[in-house]
């Protein structure tokens, strides 16, 4: 069994953006981006949400623009542009 991973992961602090490559059963790729933070619970162990704080949105911007120039000039894919 193959683990499912990104293909790319951007990070600023706690703020993570990761980039996923998904064959659909026709045989075309699309692309999809999860944003994530990363916080301690009461007990230590660190978790994770996709909730952001009104101070996370400066991170979420960048990251996002981040992942988005990726996908668009980065060419994932042999060097096919990514449909938009």
């Amino acid at each position: 069994m193959s683990e499912n991973k990104p293909i790319k992961k951007f990070a600023a602090g706690v703020i993570s953006a990761s980039v996923w490559k998904n064959q659909l059963k026709d045989g075309s790729v699309v692309y999809a981006i999860t944003i994530e933070r990363r916080y301690q619970n009461k007990s230590g162990d660190w978790q994770s949400t996709n909730n952001m704080r009104m101070n996370d949105l400066p991170k979420v911007g960048l990251l996002a623009q981040k992942a988005y120039e990726f996908l668009v000039f980065g060419q994932p894919d042999e060097g096919k542009e990514v449909e938009q």
